[in-house]
Formats: structure tokens, C-alpha cells, sequence
């Protein structure tokens, strides 16, 4: 069959994730798997949730709209893990899951503004940038503890925890270290906001290294999808 390979694909990371899970005293159940599907077309999506998967991220507001009207009578949770710009959180705000990258009290203020005219509570992470690269979205670790007090008093927006992504290299005690100092923040911060339940971290190339330093959201593409193209 033309799409077997994705069953395949997602059946084994299934199961490398259910093997780590007791070596790291956790459940599979514990574990939130978001299938990242950017630059797949909808016919792709549509099989992996038919295997029983819901959770899919994109990067692209433009994509994500795109393929949420594509599949609006599917069943599907949709999640925004790309930077966002302010000018286009109207498009998104009426059904996107979880916003992955907040990252400043301005887009916070604007999500706030925009949920609140569409009668909802919008769940959002907040994005730190624990590899110190310029070119990478997210808040300092200094000010995410700020960030995150600002963000807390605003009535239509709900912080569910942290997300990073780790620095894209073969050095595995670099990567370890970005996800390490995740943890830490996230560890200091839960104790003062009940809401918090994610530490998202961890994608095709390093979420063995994630679930092993206390990850509980994994977001891959490749290990399901495949190799992108794109062009």
C-alpha cells in the first residue's frame, strides 16, 4: 500500500519510545507525542491519524490554516510550533491546540486580545532559547521567570509549561546541557504555577537525550513523515 511506510514508521517510534520509558521510571502514557507534519501533504496527515494519532504540529501559520481546513471534519488537535508573528494570530486563534513559541509579553498580550474575543482560554508554552543562538527564536533563561509572571496575569491565556530546542550539533553533552537547563526552569517555575504539565524537548534527531533529561512533549516529523523535501 501506497502509505504503509508511515504506519511503519510511526509502529517503531512507538516502540523505541515505550522501551526507553522504563529505563527513566515513566509510563508511555506520560508521554505527549506531537507528529510535526510541516511541508507533508494532507493525504499524509490523514493516515497517521488514522492509526489513532491526534496531535500533529506546524511551523507556518499559512500551513497550518491551510491544512486545518483541508481536515475540519477530522478529529484533530493542532499545534503551532513555529515562531508567530502578532499580525497573524487572528488567524489561528478560533482553533490551534497549543501555541509552542511564545516568546515576549507582546505576542502574549496579542494572543490574549484574540482569545478573548473568541470566548476562549488559549494554552501556550513558553519558548526559551537555552542554546544561546542568535539565529533561534525564545526568551533568555534570565527572563523567562519574568516573562513567565507577566504572562500569568492575563485572564484568557493559560502557561502549560516550556518548550526549547536544542542545538542542532553531534556533541551529545551540548544538547544534554540545553535540555538540562529546561528542566531546571521548569522545575523552579511549576511550583508556582499549578498550570505547568509540559517540558517540551526533544525532535527526530535527539529525543532519546529529551526523554532521558525529563521531557514529557516530543515533537518529531522525520521519524514518522520522513526526509523532507524542500523544495
Amino acid at each position: 500500500m501506497k502509505y504503509d511506510y508511515l504506519k511503519e514508521n510511526y509502529s517503531d517510534l512507538v516502540a523505541d519510545i515505550k522501551a526507553i520509558c522504563p529505563q527513566i521510571g515513566k509510563n508511555y502514557e506520560d508521554i505527549k507525542l506531537v507528529a510535526i507534519s510541516k511541508t507533508f501533504p494532507s493525504e499524509e496527515i490523514l493516515e497517521v491519524h488514522k492509526i489513532g494519532h491526534v496531535d500533529f504540529g506546524e511551523n507556518k501559520v499559512q500551513e497550518l490554516t491551510s491544512k486545518y481546513g483541508e481536515l475540519k471534519s477530522e478529529s484533530i488537535k493542532w499545534h503551532l510550533v513555529g515562531h508567530l508573528q502578532t499580525n497573524k494570530v487572528k488567524y489561528i486563534i478560533d482553533f490551534v491546540e497549543l501555541v509552542h513559541s511564545v516568546d515576549s509579553f507582546k505576542l502574549a498580550l496579542e494572543l490574549d486580545k484574540f482569545a478573548k474575543k473568541a470566548g476562549r482560554i488559549l494554552n501556550i508554552l513558553v519558548q526559551v532559547n537555552t542554546s544561546d543562538e542568535m539565529q533561534k527564536s525564545g526568551a533568555e533563561p534570565g527572563e523567562v521567570k519574568k516573562l513567565c509572571k507577566e504572562i500569568s496575569v492575563l485572564e484568557n491565556i493559560n502557561i502549560q509549561g516550556l518548550m526549547t530546542i536544542g542545538m542542532f550539533t553531534d556533541m551529545e553533552n551540548i544538547i544534554r546541557e540545553n535540555f538540562v537547563l529546561l528542566k531546571n526552569l521548569f522545575d523552579e517555575l511549576k511550583a508556582d504555577y499549578g498550570s505547568f504539565k509540559y517540558l517540551s524537548m526533544g525532535m527526530t534527531s535527539d529525543y532519546k537525550i529529551a526523554l532521558e533529561e525529563g521531557s514529557n512533549m516530543l515533537r518529531i516529523g522525520s521519524a514518522i513523515f520522513g526526509k523532507r523535501n524542500y523544495l
